[in-house]
């Protein structure tokens, strides 16, 4: 078998301008942050990102990465909307389409089985209709005669994601209260490249529910202990609530030229030196 372990560089490298990228998580919670700061250290441009938003979207609307944006909502949970996303938005920086939760799922998994839409009433009767003027609805051929919406497939060229542990073959495992379709998202790109807190050799008496991804829909490994800073990867750490809170309140260049000027051993460096100083 193979051995899929890479560094975040490696990933970068595999990515390009105009890509359609699926990343992983949910709002400020298990995203795959090491990844989404190599990505700002490249020349990639041009993006339409796929997402249940938090400061990955943030992020990468600041330094000019996005194209279009697809997600049901972008936050950083306890602040309620991402301030970046928000800032880029207002200034017509970003196309958007904006969806309903299930709506997102839905589109996810039509694409992890390479179907062109899967029917799903999330949607109707709602402003989603008429903010995604190209939906169409389909009509049930049996005797229920029930019209859905027909939600199209999220196809992705590449998927991010963290997990909290993975093998070098591509499994990985989550421990935290949820899996957050991270699934779906490797199963619905042509690659997909996951993160992780710790690499294992095994997985020894683990729970079968938790090995969420197979090293099947996996290109590659990534060790990045921290690497979904300051989002939560519970239960190896909460939320960085007093890095959040700073990252939301200070203008973008301050914010990118004290910590993201290098790479992700200086950004972790960077953070403990601003924990220090705030003691």
């Amino acid at each position: 078998m193979t051995d899929k372990t890479m560094t975040p560089e490696d990933v970068v490298a595999r990515l390009r301008s105009g890509m359609t990228l699926g990343i992983g998580g949910w709002g400020s919670r298990r995203k795959p942050m090491a990844l989404v700061r190599a990505l700002l250290r490249s020349d990639i441009t041009d993006l339409t990102v796929v997402s249940y938003g938090g400061p990955d979207v943030g992020l990468l609307a600041a330094a000019g990465k996005i194209r279009k944006l697809v997600t049901a909502f972008v936050t950083l949970d306890s602040i309620p909307l991402e301030p970046h996303f928000r800032t880029a938005r207002q200034a017509g920086g970003i196309e958007l389409s904006e969806i309903d939760e299930a709506m997102f799922m839905w589109g996810l998994r039509a694409a992890a089985n390479r179907l062109p839409f899967l029917p799903v009433r999330a949607g109707l009767g709602s402003d989603v209709m008429r903010v995604n003027p190209g939906l169409k609805t389909v009509t049930s051929p049996y005797e229920d005669g029930e019209t859905f919406v027909a939600m199209p497939a999220l196809r992705l060229d590449a998927a991010l994601v963290h997990l909290n542990r993975a093998d070098r073959l591509g499994n990985g495992q989550y421990l935290g209260p949820d899996p957050y379709f991270d699934d779906l998202f490797c199963e619905a790109a042509d690659s997909a490249y996951l993160s992780c807190e710790e690499l294992v050799d095994d997985f020894g008496s683990a729970a079968p529910q938790t090995l969420l991804v197979k090293r099947h829909a996996v290109t590659g490994v990534v060790a990045t202990p921290n690497g979904a800073h300051f989002t939560s990867c519970v239960p190896d750490y909460d939320r960085d609530e007093a890095f959040q809170k700073l990252y939301a309140t200070t203008l973008w260049p301050e914010f990118a030229a004290r910590f993201l000027h290098g790479d992700e051993k200086d950004y972790q460096s960077a953070i403990q030196t601003w924990h220090e100083e705030i003691r």
